[in-house]
């Protein structure tokens, strides 16, 4: 995946239209590497959810009303199946901490716990030419963190590439283990999307300040962009 080969990420035609109030952001960076400290980016991020946290619980939120109002629209029972950042939001109020997993993964679930807008990462040297998110087939391959394969319901939205292989379950509620941030991983894709009112200065907000912390800890190298029906395509300079 080097040279003039290019990797891109997108929405389908299908997805805009059935949501029209989907506002999405994406940062590409490469040169990440595990060997760092986040703890105090982590924690000024930690706080501002927490003060959120210290007014309404999660539920509450704009932003998460507006994901639970989009999974009952796709069929989903909105409290069976939560959007990433209320799952994380539901778990810090109750443990005021999150697990670490890796400096990256640590750092975009503190800035997706502030903003409360799911945020998804993956290591797209697991990726195969494309990331689209689209209604599945029914057919794709989903590995699980625990190693077994599923296949996803038809109509369910996934996150799918060019092997057929869905490295996200019912849109913002489950990412694969396949392509998850590894101490290998150097070069990744960040993904946020919401559906609120503001969404769409939050997003934009939001994937700065992804871009901005990351040149902030790692010497890398990122590309962004916002997201919309007139420019669903995000090239990755690969």
């Amino acid at each position: 995946m080097t040279g003039a080969f290019l990797m891109y990420f997108q929405h389908s035609s299908a997805i805009w239209s059935e949501h029209p109030d989907l506002a999405a952001g994406a940062v590409f960076a490469t040169g990440i590497g595990g060997d760092v400290s986040v703890d105090s980016r982590i924690a000024k991020f930690c706080a501002l959810a927490e003060a959120r946290l210290a007014t309404s619980s999660e539920s509450e939120f704009p932003e998460i009303q507006a994901w639970r109002r989009t999974f009952s629209k796709m069929g989903l029972k909105p409290t069976q199946y939560r959007c990433a950042s209320e799952s994380l939001l539901r778990r810090f109020r109750k443990e005021r901490s999150l697990p670490r997993i890796h400096p990256l993964i640590d750092l975009c679930n503190a800035i997706s716990l502030a903003f409360a807008i799911p945020v998804a990462v993956f290591d797209v040297a697991d990726v195969t030419a494309s990331l689209e998110v689209r209604h599945a087939h029914g057919d794709e391959d989903y590995l699980t963190f625990s190693g077994e394969h599923e296949n996803p319901d038809a109509n369910e939205v996934i996150f799918a590439d060019a092997a057929g292989r869905a490295h996200a379950r019912r849109w913002t509620n489950r990412q694969s283990g396949l392509s998850a941030v590894r101490d290998t991983t150097a070069t990744v894709l960040i993904v946020a999307e919401a559906m609120h009112a503001s969404a769409a200065a939050d997003v934009s907000e939001l994937t700065a300040t992804v871009a901005d912390e990351l040149a902030g800890v790692w010497p890398v190298i990122t590309k962004s962009a916002t997201l919309s029906p007139s420019t669903p395509r995000f090239d990755l300079p690969l």
